[in-house]
């Protein structure tokens, strides 16, 4: 339900200029699809969207140009907290262990976040080899990984 809502709001604010969350509040019931403002507003945030201006102090939703990354992000920290069992660096080299099987899924939601610290990476079954450029940046990524688990 939530994923047909969110799909209808893309197509709406994609074929008409929306201004306010009652006027989609509006246009999803009369596609048959009841809501409430508050479900609306977490769509609207999970959506990435955000107000252009229309012109003449006018403004209507629109998708991010950000989204991509933003998903990235977050599907990059859903990745960590699942499959991450542990991460230690030696010097530019940060080595993750994660569940079985779940390490090269880490390396790929990480090579698509490309980072501008991060050399490349090798993953395993296991375990994965993330070369960043220095050993600042190794260890820097091991804290905000941490922190994320």
């Amino acid at each position: 339900m939530k994923n047909d809502r969110q799909a209808k709001i893309l197509e709406i604010i994609s074929s008409e200029n929306i201004e306010t969350q009652e006027q989609l509040l509006d246009r999803l019931q009369a596609h048959g699809i009841t809501s409430n403002q508050a479900t609306i507003s977490r769509d609207i945030k999970q959506l990435h969207l955000i107000k252009e201006p229309m012109g003449q102090g006018m403004y209507k939703y629109a998708v991010s140009g950000n989204r991509t990354k933003l998903n990235f992000a977050e599907r990059l920290r859903t990745i960590f907290r699942e499959s991450i069992t542990s991460i230690d660096s030696a010097q530019n080299i940060v080595v993750i262990k994660t569940m079985p099987g779940l390490a090269s899924a880490a390396c790929a939601a990480m090579d698509g976040m490309d980072f501008s610290f991060m050399v490349g990476s090798l993953a395993g079954d296991d375990t994965a080899f993330i070369v960043m450029r220095d050993t600042e940046s190794a260890l820097e990524f091991c804290k905000e990984i941490k922190e994320m688990l």
